[in-house]
């Protein structure tokens, strides 16, 4: 009888242990519920770069071992920040966040304008790649920024035939700053401008994703902004209270997007609970370049 009952506690332990092992380590999506919320996610970017900054970056999840996650996990299931940044030389992302394989989706554009390829790669982010953060991070010493500065001066040089519609949507941004600043001319408004077309992008994302607007109004993510300064490795964060007044006005213009899903999607929702609103066209990149030839 002893032994029956050594048996059936033995077989308990067992199932225990089976089970606890498939509740931790199970191959769905279980890790998404234990990512960190919105401002864990931004002051965890925030320590890294201040590691970065100090020179005492721990360079995480860079071995091997998460590597072979890499190639097992999903990415949705790790990774904790979306940033859209330039493609400059200069701003290595993963490096001044301190951060490593399957932590940052990374998407970047000269001038890190928010178009029609970027946002959709942004959606993707927030919506399937489940990041609780975007940021939108410009940087001192802006190629794509100082040329179209140059060009609204009248000082800029001939561009290739691709340029012109990539760095359009900076445009307005360098006008508000010149707005804003009337005093300030030449090239020291570039610093103001850097700065708007962080704004600038903010807005365009907005207007042209009822999928991020969604996500944000539900609380699931955050969209902020901030720029990189070049020569010291520091990230200068910018007001989350104008991304959130960015918001409330694109909310309030009937311009705005306003179908979240792409013709022939099943269903009302995806990733974050996004929904299906009603339609209104987006310009396409092809259409403006075609639009400056």
């Amino acid at each position: 009888m002893n032994q029956m009952v050594k048996n059936i506690l033995t077989a308990v332990c067992v199932i225990f242990v089976i089970l606890l092992f498939i509740l931790t380590t199970g191959t769905g999506n279980h890790d998404v519920a234990e990512k960190p919320s919105p401002d864990e996610a931004i002051n965890m970017l925030k320590a890294g770069n201040q590691r970065f900054v100090e020179g005492k970056s721990e360079y995480p999840h860079t071995n091997a071992a998460r590597l072979e996650q890499a190639g097992k996990e999903n990415q949705g299931d790790h990774a904790y920040a979306t940033v859209i940044t330039c493609s400059d030389s200069r701003v290595p992302v993963e490096l001044i966040f301190d951060a490593g394989i399957m932590d940052i989706f990374v998407i970047r554009v000269a001038g890190n304008v928010c178009d029609v390829d970027e946002i959709g790669s942004i959606e993707y982010g927030l919506a399937h790649v489940n990041t609780p953060v975007l940021v939108i991070l410009g940087h001192t010493q802006c190629g794509a920024v100082t040329a179209v500065t140059h060009a609204v001066h009248g000082t800029g040089h001939a561009l290739e035939r691709n340029i012109p519609p990539l760095v359009d949507n900076i445009e307005p941004a360098v006008k508000r700053a010149m707005a804003a600043h009337p005093d300030i001319h030449g090239d020291e408004i570039i610093p103001y401008a850097i700065e708007e077309n962080v704004w600038k992008g903010i807005e365009d994302l907005f207007m042209n994703s009822p999928a991020s607007r969604n996500i944000v109004n539900d609380g699931k993510a955050k969209v902020v902004g901030a720029i990189y300064d070049v020569s010291t490795g520091k990230v200068s964060w910018l007001p989350e209270e104008k991304s959130i007044e960015i918001l409330k006005k694109v909310e309030a213009n009937p311009l705005r997007a306003m179908e979240a899903m792409a013709g022939g999607g099943h269903g009302g929702e995806s990733g974050h609970g996004t929904k299906v609103e009603h339609a209104a066209p987006v310009e396409s990149k092809h259409e403006k370049a075609a639009a400056h030839h």
